[in-house]
C-alpha cells in the first residue's frame, strides 16, 4: 500500500528550486506561481527522506524510482487512494508497479474548496457569483479546510493531479535532455523510462535530482493519443493487498510501546452531564488502570479494550439529561408542528402556482423518512500519544485540520504541536466527520501519562450516531389534459444535518447545541435533491426547519437520501393518476435533459422494463446529483413480511471516469447502503436513548435479501463526477414503486416496512 504517513516536520530542500514549485492544483488558473508572489505560510509541507525529492504538493519521487503520491482525502473504501494516483501516474508516465501513496499533512494546499461552496453558500455567496465563490475559496484555503465527503473528490482534485503529473513530466525530461543535449519536447516517459525517441533511456530515479532544478514552461503540456494510457483502466486497486492479507492498518490495529486501552459512556442523547459512578466496581475487573471522569463523559483504561467495557458496565454511570427526552414520538410531532408554522420559506420555484392550484383537482401526498444510522463496521477509534514536545494522535477523519484544531484547544497546545495521522477508515458514509474520539484519546493520553486507544463499543456507537436527517413531505401536483405535469408543489419539513455538522466540527458546538441553533434555519442544504431535474412549467419546494432534538449529521447522500425518496416516489404516483407507464411519463417530462433520459431508456433494456404491469414487481426511479446521472430499475417483492429485491440495475452517466471498475464498486456500494436505509438502518428512540443497538436487529439486508446487481456505465467524455454518494438516494423509491406493483399499496415511510 506505499508508504505510511510521516511526522510532520522539516522539509529536505535538496535540489528543490523553489521558484518551479507546484504548489497546488491549477496552473490554467493562476496558481503555478514564482515563490515571491505566493505567501509563505503556504509552502508545502512534505517531509522528504536523504532520497526523496518532492516536485510539488502532490508528488515525490525517490532514486530508486518510486512515484509516492501524497493523498488528501479520506480512504473509507470508495477507492480514492488509487484514484488519484492514477490521475497523476497517467500524466507522469509512470510503471503502475512503482506507484505508493502516502497520506497529506495538515495544510491549506488541500483545501477542498467545492466541498466548502456546497456547504458554505448562502443567499449572498449566490448573488455575488464569482466574488462569492472567491470569498468561500479563500476561507477555506486560509482555515485549511481539509475535507472529504459528498463526491467531492474526484471532481476537486482531478485537474490538479493532472498538473502535478504533467509539470513532474516535463521537468524530468528536462534533466534527461539536458544529458544527453537534445530538445526537452522530444522526449516522453512511459512506464516509468525516459527516452529521447530513439535508443536513449532513464530511469526516473537517475535523475530526479536533477529535475527538480529547471522551470517549468508557461503553457504546461498534457499528455496526448490513448497508447499506454492508466486513466481509464481498470487497475487494482493498491490498497486491496494489505487489506487482504491483514497488515493494513486501521486506528484499532496502532500498537505502541506501553500503550493502554479504554472505554467510554457518555449519557443518554441530548444535553446530558456525569452525576455519579461506581468506581469501586469498576475496580474489580482484572486490568483495571483507573476510571477518568469530564462533565459529559466517564472512560475507564485498562490494560485490554474487554476489561475497560466490563468495567465501565460494572461502574454503571448515571447522567443527568436537561430537557425532554429524545423519541420518537417527539421527532414524528416535530415535523408535523414545523408545517403549522410561519417560518417556511420557499428555496426553489418556477412559475406561479396558486393560480393553478386554485380550485383544480390536484393530487396530494404525504411521505415520512426516519433518521438513518451510520452503522460503519470500525466504531469510533482513535489512539493518541501526549509528551513533552507535543500530541500525535492516530485516527481516521473526514476532516484533518479542524480535527487538529479541536484537539490542540482541548490540550492547550498550538496547532503545529499536534501531529495528526490520517488513517483510512473502516467505513465512515459521513460519520468521520465529527472527531469526538480523537479529542478524548488525547484527554485519556494526557490523564494516563502514557498513549491510549480509545475504542466506542457498538452499544456507544449508536447511542451517539449522527443520523441523516428525518423529514416529512406532503408533495401535490396537477396534471394537464395531455397528462404531463402542470404543477408541483413540495413542502419538506426536516432540520439541516450539514448546518449541525458544521456547528460541530468548526465552531466547537456541542451536539444538543448544534441541534437548538439550527432549529429555525432554513438552507437549501435541508432539501438537495429535490431541485427538478423534469421539465415542470410551475413547480415549487419549500423548506420548514423543525427541532427534532435529535444531533444530526453528515451522511452518504445527505439530503438526498430524503429528496429523492419523495420526489422519485410521487413521480410515480402521477404516472399511474395519469394511467402512463412510468418510463415514458418521466421521459416526457426530461425536457432538455438527454442524459437522463439516456440512462431511463438503458435500464428499461438492460432490465427487461415490463412498463410497471401489476404484478411485475418492477420499479423505477431517476436522480441528478452533483453533475452525475442515475437511473435504476429493481426487481422487489415481499415474502413471509420480509423485502426481497432479486436484481437491481442502474445505468450511470457520470462523465469520462478514471478507473471503471472502481467507479461500479462506488455505485454497487451505494446501492446495498441504499438497500440498507431501505430495509431498515433505522431505531425507535426512547426516553433518550435508541430501543435497539445490534447489527443483527437492524433489519440490515443480508446476501440472501439481495440478487443479482448489475451497473451499466454510460460513455461519456464530460468531466469526471463524483459517484460515491450517487445510487444511495434511489433504491428506496425504486422498491417502493415496485411494491406497489405487487401490493396494490403505497409505501411512503421510510424504512418501508416499519414495525406497526
Amino acid at each position: 500500500m506505499g508508504r505510511a504517513p510521516r511526522k510532520q516536520g522539516q522539509q529536505t530542500e535538496k535540489g528543490l528550486n523553489r521558484r518551479t514549485l507546484l504548489i497546488g492544483g491549477g496552473a490554467t488558473a493562476g496558481l503555478l506561481l514564482a515563490w515571491a508572489v505566493w505567501p509563505r505560510a503556504y509552502r508545502p509541507n512534505l517531509n522528504t527522506a536523504p532520497s526523496e525529492t518532492a516536485f510539488n504538493a502532490f508528488l515525490k519521487i525517490d532514486r530508486s524510482g518510486q512515484v509516492i503520491v501524497i493523498v488528501p482525502q479520506t480512504e473509507m473504501g470508495q477507492g480514492i487512494s488509487t484514484l488519484l494516483p492514477q490521475i497523476l501516474a497517467d500524466e507522469l508516465g509512470a510503471d503502475w508497479r512503482t506507484v505508493g501513496v502516502q497520506s497529506a499533512p495538515v495544510s491549506p494546499l488541500y483545501a477542498n474548496s467545492l466541498l466548502a461552496r456546497e456547504w458554505l453558500a448562502n443567499d449572498w455567496s449566490r448573488l455575488a457569483g464569482e466574488a462569492g465563490d472567491w470569498t468561500i475559496d479563500q476561507y477555506a484555503t486560509r482555515r485549511a479546510l481539509m475535507l472529504t465527503g459528498a463526491g467531492t473528490s474526484i471532481p476537486m482534485f482531478h485537474q490538479a493531479y493532472r498538473e502535478a503529473g504533467a509539470a513532474a513530466r516535463v521537468l524530468l525530461c528536462k534533466a534527461a535532455a539536458a544529458r544527453w543535449d537534445v530538445a526537452w519536447e522530444s522526449c516522453d516517459i512511459q512506464n516509468g523510462i525516459i527516452s529521447d525517441g530513439g535508443q536513449r533511456r532513464l530511469k526516473l530515479g537517475e535523475v530526479v535530482e536533477d529535475a527538480a532544478t529547471f522551470d517549468l514552461p508557461d503553457i504546461l503540456p498534457f499528455r496526448q493519443g490513448d497508447v499506454d494510457r492508466l486513466a481509464g483502466q481498470e487497475l487494482p486497486r493498491l490498497d486491496t493487498p494489505s487489506k487482504i492479507d491483514g497488515s493494513h492498518n486501521f486506528t484499532a490495529d496502532i500498537r505502541l510501546p506501553d500503550m493502554v486501552f479504554a472505554s467510554i459512556r457518555q449519557g443518554p442523547i441530548g444535553d446530558a452531564v456525569l452525576k455519579s459512578v461506581n468506581e469501586g466496581a469498576a475496580k474489580s475487573v482484572t486490568g483495571f488502570l483507573k476510571l477518568v471522569r469530564q462533565e459529559r463523559w466517564v472512560a475507564v483504561v485498562a490494560s485490554n479494550w474487554w476489561a475497560a467495557n466490563k468495567a465501565l458496565d460494572l461502574a454503571d454511570p448515571v447522567f443527568e439529561l436537561s430537557g425532554r427526552p429524545v423519541d420518537s414520538a417527539g421527532i414524528e410531532a416535530a415535523l408535523e408542528q414545523a408545517f403549522a408554522g410561519s417560518s417556511g420559506e420557499r428555496l426553489y420555484a418556477r412559475g406561479d402556482l396558486k393560480p393553478l392550484f386554485q380550485d383544480a383537482t390536484i393530487l396530494a401526498s404525504e411521505y415520512r423518512v426516519g433518521p438513518g444510522l451510520h452503522l460503519a463496521l470500525e466504531p469510533m477509534c482513535a489512539t493518541a500519544r501526549i509528551s513533552d514536545d507535543g500530541a500525535e494522535v492516530w485516527m481516521a477523519t473526514q476532516a484533518p485540520g479542524l480535527a487538529r484544531a479541536a484537539i490542540a484547544k482541548a490540550l492547550g497546545l498550538s496547532a503545529e504541536a499536534v501531529t495528526l495521522y490520517p488513517l483510512h477508515a473502516g467505513g465512515g458514509y459521513g460519520r468521520r466527520m465529527d472527531f469526538e474520539a480523537g479529542v478524548q484519546a488525547a484527554l485519556l493520553s494526557r490523564d494516563m501519562g502514557r498513549p491510549v486507544q480509545l475504542l466506542w463499543s457498538r452499544l456507544e456507537d449508536v447511542i451517539q450516531d449522527r443520523p441523516s436527517a428525518p423529514a416529512h413531505a406532503r408533495m401535490a401536483g396537477k396534471l394537464g389534459r395531455n397528462g404531463a405535469i402542470e404543477g408541483w408543489s413540495a413542502k419538506i419539513a426536516a432540520p439541516c444535518a450539514m448546518s449541525q455538522s458544521w456547528a460541530r466540527i468548526a465552531h466547537g458546538k456541542l451536539p444538543h447545541e448544534a441541534s437548538a441553533e439550527s432549529a429555525g434555519v432554513s438552507t437549501r442544504l435541508a432539501v438537495a435533491g429535490m431541485e427538478l431535474p423534469y421539465a415542470v412549467p410551475n413547480w415549487a419546494v419549500d423548506h420548514f426547519p423543525a427541532d427534532v432534538g435529535l444531533p444530526l449529521g453528515f451522511a452518504r447522500g445527505n439530503a438526498h437520501l430524503h429528496g429523492a425518496f419523495f420526489t422519485e416516489s410521487f413521480m410515480d404516483e402521477l404516472a399511474h393518476q395519469a394511467q402512463m407507464e412510468a418510463m415514458s411519463f418521466r421521459i416526457q417530462m426530461l425536457g432538455g435533459n438527454p442524459r437522463l433520459a439516456h440512462c431511463l431508456t438503458t435500464v428499461g433494456a438492460m432490465g427487461g422494463w415490463q412498463g410497471g404491469i401489476e404484478g411485475s414487481g418492477q420499479g423505477l426511479a431517476a436522480h441528478v446529483m452533483n453533475g452525475a446521472f442515475i437511473a435504476i430499475m429493481v426487481e422487489a417483492g415481499i415474502s413471509e413480511g420480509k423485502l426481497q429485491v432479486g436484481r437491481i440495475i442502474a445505468a450511470v452517466d457520470g462523465g469520462e471516469q478514471v478507473n471503471p471498475d472502481i467507479a461500479r464498486q462506488q455505485i454497487e456500494s451505494g446501492l446495498i447502503h441504499g438497500l440498507a436505509l431501505a430495509m431498515g438502518a433505522s431505531v425507535p428512540y426512547a426516553k433518550g436513548m435508541p430501543t435497539r443497538a445490534i447489527l443483527g436487529r437492524m433489519g440490515l439486508p443480508r446476501l440472501g435479501d439481495v440478487g443479482e446487481v448489475t451497473v451499466e456505465l454510460i460513455r461519456s467524455t464530460a468531466p469526471p463526477a463524483g459517484l460515491t454518494d450517487l445510487g444511495a438516494p434511489l433504491v428506496a423509491p425504486a422498491v417502493a414503486n415496485a411494491l406497489f406493483t405487487t401490493t396494490g399499496q403505497r409505501y411512503r415511510t421510510l424504512p418501508l416496512l416499519m414495525e406497526g
